[in-house]
């Protein structure tokens, strides 16, 4: 019986040590060392406490630090609207019988697992200006008045990158979706068909209070991944232009790439503070709604 009692303490050890070790411990160090001037001269002239100063310094720069914290909660709020709602009208779609539905699906998902790097060089090429597929098609159907500088132009570059995200994670959305739709009882639908529900109805009486499972983890997963945002805007924009499209990993890369360690720790904190809060504030309002 003790053996049986002890045996799975002693089983999470392992998996309690990496994650001290090499998840814990940097995570703190790292917060540590954004209160300190780290950088590439630290070796010869030693490391200094400089309290606050490097979070002040983020709000304060006229580098416009800043800008790239609203940049990204903006990327984080637009993105999961314009991923979310149409994968769950995909979703319902598929669900609810149209022919062929696991070649459909194949499609939707299949962008989801192509490497950002390769998604960016792809549609940098489409989005070219002046030999890129986009424009070429626009002239090709007598729309060449609609030709954009599409990763250049300050009015159109943004919705350049969320039609890119939303190209790739739609799929990958609808698929979590689908599978909080499978987990719906039928029987409910056909009450409500009984009832004389329509559509609409039935989706916001029956579908959506039953995918709050569904939708809390798209939400959570949704907001950590457009907080943490890196790979599409650095490929596609690097930041541009100017620092139009700077987020807060393309200025903690850029501050980290020219030895200025501590500024950078400094972002990724926050970083971290920033998905933490927006993270158990998702799941402790989606939890009191179940309750409910």
């Amino acid at each position: 019986m003790n053996k049986r009692k002890i045996y799975p303490q002693w089983f999470l050890l392992l998996p309690l040590i990496l994650y001290v070790v090499f998840f814990l411990f940097p995570s703190l160090l790292g917060v540590f060392y954004s209160f300190t001037d780290w950088g590439r001269n630290t070796a010869r002239e030693g490391l200094h406490f400089v309290g606050l100063q490097n979070y002040i310094d983020i709000f304060t720069s006229n580098k416009n630090y800043a800008a790239g914290i609203l940049n990204t909660l903006k990327f984080t709020l637009i993105s999961n609207v314009v991923k979310i709602i149409p994968a769950l009208f995909i979703a319902i779609l598929l669900y609810e019988g149209l022919k062929k539905t696991g070649i459909y699906r194949t499609i939707f998902y299949l962008p989801s697992i192509i490497p950002f790097v390769i998604i960016g060089i792809l549609f940098r090429s489409i989005f070219n200006f002046n030999n890129g597929l986009l424009n070429a098609a626009l002239e090709g159907i007598g729309l060449g008045a609609f030709k954009q500088k599409w990763l250049s132009d300050l009015g159109v570059v943004w919705k350049s990158i969320y039609g890119v995200d939303a190209w790739r994670g739609i799929g990958y959305v609808m698929t979590i979706f689908l599978a909080g739709l499978s987990a719906i009882d039928k029987t409910y639908y056909e009450a409500a068909r009984v009832d004389g529900a329509g559509f609409w109805q039935r989706l916001w009486h029956v579908t959506l209070p039953m995918m709050r499972g569904a939708i809390m983890i798209n939400l959570v997963f949704g907001i950590t991944y457009g907080l943490k945002v890196f790979d599409i805007i650095y490929v596609l924009t690097n930041g541009g232009p100017g620092h139009a499209t700077e987020v807060m990993t393309t200025y903690t890369f850029q501050l980290y790439s020219s030895g200025q360690y501590g500024l950078s720790t400094a972002f990724n904190t926050l970083l971290l503070l920033l998905t933490a809060v927006v993270g158990v504030l998702i799941v402790r309002t989606m939890s009191r709604n179940e309750e409910v």
